[in-house]
């Protein structure tokens, strides 16, 4: 695909507001994502952000520096043409929430669980009328569908270009409940993160930090921000 060649051909990137939404143009020619689909994202904020990102390129074009434009391949070329799939590959981790399961030991931790996390279900349940059962271990426990039917039900107004940043905040986190969370601004994305990180954390402070395993969960945080902040761009 033109767009991804290996070396930089064009000499600016521009927003052409079109379809309904602004169109990426390099000197004049719209790009398309890797299913030739045309670029144009729904808000000036985001499309100014994606065009920072191809202006940012030098000889040599990096599509790992360009977060918002993957992101937004993602929206046209994978939700849009099977949304409902992703809606229920994304709403499987409703039923299986972090939140909901507890440790069996030791104390310390299971204290620590319930003073972090409970807060974050009991908003859960009078802010969106969401009510999810707890248990303690790694045993499924079946939720009720009343519960999981307002949970996913979230996700109907959502454009496809919030749900590919969904997707990832709850996929990240394995937080379904944490996500929407973060989406509504009951938390920030470091606030979100940290809750998400406690069981690592706590052990890390028994045992101490492993440096590849803190470097990969740098990385995976490093996701989690991007994906809230295209959340933002694309509602903005």
């Amino acid at each position: 695909m033109a767009e991804w060649a290996a070396k930089r051909f064009w000499k600016s990137a521009s927003c052409v507001a079109e379809g309904g939404g602004y169109a990426i143009h390099l000197d004049g020619r719209p790009v398309r994502t890797p299913a030739k689909a045309q670029l144009i994202l729904p808000t000036l904020a985001l499309a100014q952000a994606v065009a920072a990102e191809w202006d940012a390129q030098s000889e040599k074009i990096d599509p790992l520096t360009m977060p918002n434009t993957r992101s937004a391949n993602a929206a046209l070329d994978k939700v849009a043409p099977q949304r409902g799939a992703v809606e229920a590959m994304i709403a499987d981790y409703a039923g299986t929430d972090l939140l909901c399961y507890r440790a069996t030991g030791p104390e310390t931790l299971i204290a620590r669980q319930t003073e972090q996390w409970d807060p974050i279900l009991d908003w859960a349940r009078t802010d969106l009328g969401a009510d999810l059962r707890i248990t303690s271990g790694v045993m499924p426990i079946a939720q009720a569908p009343s519960a999981l039917g307002i949970l996913t039900g979230q996700m109907a107004d959502m454009s496809d270009f919030t749900l590919v940043g969904f997707h990832d905040l709850v996929s990240l986190s394995g937080s379904f409940v944490l996500a929407l969370a973060v989406i509504k601004g009951r938390l920030t994305p470091d606030q979100a993160w940290a809750l998400s990180r406690l069981d690592e954390e706590w052990q890390a402070q028994l045992w101490g930090h492993d440096e590849d395993a803190t470097a990969k969960a740098a990385l995976k945080k490093a996701d989690f921000v991007h994906a809230h902040r295209f959340v933002s761009l694309a509602n903005r």
